[in-house]
């Protein structure tokens, strides 16, 4: 096990999206620090078709305490091909021969992380939301159950290699760290393997600017919408504070919006500072989606709807009617001279 009494190397798989480091990546390299501890080597891995898209990704994690940051460029790379993926992480590993390795829970590192545990015949454990150090220095894992009605705390046998995967917006993001203890940034040698699915395309949905799972703000909406226009409001309010739009099942359902919005025990679950529900009775398979959020929000005209058992505020009343009004106030709190 990991301890106080050693050094170990850690690995961080920095996942990006369309060029640019995803949030959870940092967040991925402050555990890896943090396993790592004084005297371990921290590296991160990049991988992709194009290194100079990549460029200012390569520069934050090395400004944030990735000692070593491997580039790697294949054209097999160019679009996310999990057997390419998961063999340039192998390539990394088998460079770095790290202890622990960490990717980010996301519909990526899903894919990614049992392929390189399998590969690596390593312990795997996935969806941590905390991490603590027992007195003797043992690293002890949290991840739910149950649709976050139950938490286990795990930790690794001795012997093998870990693959952890660490849920969005969780943990804390690495720290900066001394210009003088910046890492560098080199290309690690890669040609991927031949392929048994080759990924030609990707066609993209077209949505919003925060992404959902890494959102600290977002303003979700039920069958209480009552048509797609009714989202109108609540795409308003997210955008006065920087959020993002999610649904239920049953919005989605109706056709009120797409299903990539939707948020619940089939669809994302996420972890924001604030959550607004806006129409939505908060049925247990949504509830499952969303329930760990920091603050909740519940605006519902019914005030037996099972939504505000979970909520940190109620208001009861119309949605078209108080959603506009918050959307004025924080518009007012926020023009504000120093907010």
């Amino acid at each position: 096990m990991l301890n106080s009494t050693q050094n170990h190397t850690a690995l961080v798989f920095a996942e990006c999206s369309d060029g640019k480091l995803r949030r959870v990546a940092l967040e991925a390299l402050g555990i890896a620090r943090r396993l790592a501890q004084d005297g371990g080597a921290v590296h991160a891995v990049l991988a992709g078709g194009e290194s100079a898209a990549r460029s200012a990704a390569a520069a934050e994690l090395a400004a944030r305490g990735a000692g070593v940051v491997h580039v790697i460029d294949d054209p097999a790379l160019a679009l996310f091909a999990p057997e390419a993926y998961a063999a340039a992480i192998g390539a990394a590993a088998a460079a770095v021969g790290p202890s622990v390795i960490v990717l980010g829970h996301t519909a990526v590192g899903r894919e990614l992380a049992p392929r390189v545990a399998a590969a690596l015949r390593a312990g795997h454990i996935a969806d941590v939301t905390a991490v603590e150090t027992t007195d003797g220095g043992d690293a002890v894992f949290t991840r739910p159950l149950y649709a976050g009605k139950a938490f286990e705390r795990r930790r690794f046998l001795p012997g093998s290699p870990w693959v952890i995967t660490v849920r969005p917006n969780n943990l804390p993001i690495a720290d900066l760290v001394p210009e003088d203890r910046k890492g560098i940034i080199a290309a690690l040698p890669f040609t991927a393997p031949p392929l048994r699915a080759t990924i030609r395309s990707i066609a993209r949905k077209v949505g919003g600017g925060v992404d959902l799972s890494e959102a600290d703000v977002i303003v979700a909406g039920g069958r209480g919408v009552r048509s797609a226009a009714g989202f109108a409001p609540l795409e308003a309010l997210a955008s006065t504070l920087g959020g993002a739009v999610g649904a239920s099942r049953g919005a989605c359902d109706a056709g009120y919006c797409d299903y990539s919005l939707q948020i619940g025990q089939t669809g994302k679950t996420v972890t924001p500072k604030l959550y607004i529900a806006c129409g939505i009775s908060g049925a247990i398979q949504h509830l499952a989606g969303m329930s760990q959020s920091r603050v909740i929000v519940a605006i519902n005209k019914d005030p037996e709807a099972p939504i505000f058992s979970v909520a940190d505020y109620g208001i009861v009343g119309d949605l078209f009617e108080i959603v506009p009004l918050l959307t004025k106030r924080f518009q007012h709190f926020l023009a504000q001279p120093g907010d």
